[in-house]
């Protein structure tokens, strides 16, 4: 069972860049609906058959908390009953790249099914760069700070 997002942000210590974003989308469910929502904007009732397995109370706090957090916004289209529907913010569009770094690290360690470019076939493989010095970065180097 994961933490409650409040008890994550008071167990981190809040000062580091990955602390905050734990503090932001860091359940399972969260980041599951988030992925959701990268294809575009969806009603509730589409979210819960995104994310198999979500309770609706679940997916109730999750989308709540994501709005709070500028992740999410929610457009009514029904005002009786009050209906939503959900999507991404510029800030929520940028988790895309950790989305699928994490999906990357989770086919290497799980079902070995690597994602692969649409075009051509060749599994994707993920590179960190810095364009200042134009070369790539060794992502386990200790030259990598977030201050």
């Amino acid at each position: 069972m994961s933490r409650p997002l409040s008890t994550i942000r008071q167990v981190t210590d809040r000062s580091t860049a990955l602390a905050e974003a734990l503090a932001r989308v860091g359940d399972r469910w969260t980041l599951l609906v988030v992925d959701a929502l990268l294809g575009g904007a969806r009603r509730f009732g589409d979210l819960e058959q995104a994310v198999p397995g979500i309770a609706t109370n679940v997916l109730s706090q999750r989308l709540k908390h994501l709005v709070g957090e500028g992740i999410v916004v929610a457009r009514p289209y029904s005002r009786r009953p009050p209906r939503f529907e959900y999507a991404l913010t510029g800030s929520g569009r940028e988790l895309a790249g950790a989305l699928r770094l994490l999906a990357h690290w989770g086919s290497e360690h799980g079902d070995g099914n690597p994602p692969r470019h649409d075009v051509c076939g060749t599994v994707i493989e993920p590179r960190w760069y810095c364009p200042t010095c134009a070369r790539g970065v060794d992502p386990d180097a200790s030259d990598i700070s977030y201050a």
